[in-house]
């Protein structure tokens, strides 16, 4: 006969697991909080996330079969929904816990206090990513420029901060309440239209219908003007009268697609005027400077010693 061994059956074994499973842990209220109910509440908080992912990658199928829709718009959509999908999962996960949600001014009291201990900053931050998505003040592919002097692509925005890609291909994080707070010019906020202006010069004595005409041509031959839309057309002005030339702006349209290229168009604009003036034969004046001599003075005697 055998001794020293125990023999588990399995209604042992799910008894012993049972009384694991729902020994308390720890008591919140009249809860008590159990192996069994963290378990429960991880897989709820789960498969949230995972109903979350489900739900970004059908509207990213809707929005591949319909070539119209935004982009921004269904980037706004996409946060919001995941978002609000991990917040109701949060809440029913601690719920089921043992965290009772009737009793709200502690917890509420609980997040002054930690909010008045340092979370401030990113409790800001939080609230503020929730209204540029709501508002749509800023969206995926607006090109922008901070006070601060950073000019880029927005890319991305998370729940704390935006990323901004700059022309360099560096990835600027952006809190968010720099946006709600401070100043922003947005390029692109209503649409992908932009309007450049193109400093340049010529010398006095040109003519100026000439100037124009051969301005207006070069400008019209790159495939960054836009074209056929009334009212858009490129628009040569004079802007005053320089120590050394005539100083004029081309005030040229370019297409969406370089609406966020604005450096390298700037050069592609420069770089035709030059060429096309002087194709013409007109110059572009450099600062000149008159040096008078005046003879006469009369020569100092040195003292003999």
């Amino acid at each position: 006969m055998l001794t020293g061994y125990v023999v588990i059956t399995t209604e042992t074994f799910l008894q012993s697991l049972s009384f694991y499973l729902s020994y308390p842990l720890v008591t919140l209220g009249s809860r008590p909080v159990t192996l069994y109910t963290l378990l429960a509440g991880a897989v709820i908080f789960g498969v949230a996330m995972l109903l979350s992912r489900a739900i970004r990658r059908s509207l990213r199928g809707v929005a591949s079969r319909r070539p119209t829709l935004s982009s921004s718009s269904l980037y706004t959509v996409e946060r919001l929904a995941h978002y609000t999908i991990l917040i109701i999962g949060l809440v029913i996960a601690l719920s089921t816990v043992g965290i009772d949600f009737s009793k709200l001014a502690l917890i509420a009291s609980a997040l002054s206090v930690g909010i008045g201990f340092g979370l401030q900053a990113i409790f800001s931050n939080f609230v503020s990513g929730l209204i540029i998505l709501i508002e749509r003040s800023l969206k995926v592919g607006d090109y922008v420029q901070l006070e601060s002097g950073v000019l880029g692509v927005v890319t991305e925005i998370t729940v704390r901060a935006t990323i901004i890609t700059t022309l360099e291909n560096a990835e600027v994080i952006v809190p968010n309440s720099e946006f709600v707070n401070g100043k922003v010019t947005n390029w692109t906020h209503t649409n992908n239209f932009c309007r450049l202006r193109i400093p340049f010069g010529v010398a006095y004595g040109t003519d100026k219908q000439e100037m124009r005409e051969v301005v207006l041509a070069a400008a019209a031959k790159q495939t960054q003007t836009l074209t056929g839309t009334p009212g858009r057309e490129p628009v040569v002005v004079m802007k005053g009268f320089g120590d050394s030339s005539l100083d004029f702006e081309l005030l040229v349209w370019v297409k969406p697609e370089y609406a966020a290229q604005q450096s390298g168009t700037r050069s592609v604009y420069l770089w035709a005027i030059d060429d096309a003036l002087a194709d013409a034969g007109i110059s572009i004046p450099f600062p000149q400077r008159d040096l008078h001599l005046i003879s006469g003075f009369n020569s100092v005697e040195t003292p003999q010693s």
